[in-house]
């Protein structure tokens, strides 16, 4: 698949202006927000609240969301159909082959495979998010040969050090420390971040302060993230930073937090997420 004309075109407009407050005001607490005449304070209170909207969120209009939420649903078949670890690790191409050969998936339509070339190749800066882009190409593959599935977790490791950090921080620590998500494709990136901002009325500002946009996630070159056996979706929040296991991590020289507290990246603290190298 190659990027055509229409991501130049589209990158000179973004998807919306900020929309006017959107139906679903539950998660919206602008009371709560401080001043804006304090920026600092403003964007910190941001980070540390993601899943809210907030004045200046660039939101997809609704011809734009419609879209999203086709290719998110798609996606979802997708995975369904050739299951959670192969599709965390399939490249665009390989997707768009299953959903041609596979009439529970269905093919993409045009509009759907323009947006999602749209979504890697607009600057996320636009968003709100300033990281690094490791990746700069939408049909990257990962080599069966690059990759180990570690037993148990249902996910990958880049074979290396990333493999050999995650056997060192098991002995170190025990069993109770578990692989919570590994190697991450574009498309595991891309449904995340889609189910992200279609669930919250196609707010891509409030997804790219919780996800990394595809294509800047370090997951696709060798980070993972770590829980602690039996804790879900806790593991994946600020209370993990608060465990013997983090401190243990941080004592022992293994964790190198890629979005520490209050970081100035647009994102999220990430107590879980290991960076390697």
């Amino acid at each position: 698949m190659q990027r055509r004309d229409f991501v130049r075109l589209a990158l000179l407009a973004p998807f919306a202006s900020p929309l006017p407050a959107l139906a679903k005001q539950a998660t919206e607490r602008p009371e709560a927000a401080p001043p804006a005449a304090d920026p600092v304070k403003d964007y910190l209170f941001r980070m540390r609240e993601p899943d809210h909207h907030y004045p200046g969120d660039i939101r997809a209009d609704g011809k734009t969301l419609d879209l999203l939420n086709a290719i998110d649903a798609r996606l979802a078949r997708a995975e369904d159909v050739i299951g959670y670890a192969n599709f965390t690790v399939a490249s665009l191409d390989d997707i768009l082959a299953f959903a041609r050969n596979f009439p529970q998936i269905g093919e993409f339509a045009r509009a759907e495979t323009e947006l999602i070339e749209r979504l890697f190749y607009e600057d996320a800066s636009h968003y709100g998010f300033l990281g690094t882009k490791p990746l700069d190409s939408l049909t990257q593959s990962i080599g069966r040969n690059e990759i180990v599935k570690i037993r148990g977790s249902g996910h990958y490791l880049y074979r290396g050090r990333p493999t050999s950090m995650y056997d060192e921080i098991r002995a170190a620590l025990g069993s109770d420390v578990i692989l919570t998500s590994g190697v991450r494709g574009i498309v595991k990136q891309l449904r995340l971040f889609v189910a992200k901002a279609t669930s919250f009325d196609g707010n891509l500002s409030l997804a790219s302060r919780s996800l990394a946009p595809p294509g800047y996630s370090f997951h696709g070159i060798g980070d993972f993230d770590v829980g602690i056996a039996g804790w879900g979706a806790r593991n994946f929040t600020a209370d993990f930073a608060e465990t013997e296991i983090f401190k243990r991590l941080i004592d022992l020289g293994y964790v190198a937090i890629r979005y520490p507290l209050d970081n100035r990246l647009g994102v999220r603290f990430e107590p879980w997420h290991i960076r390697v190298g």
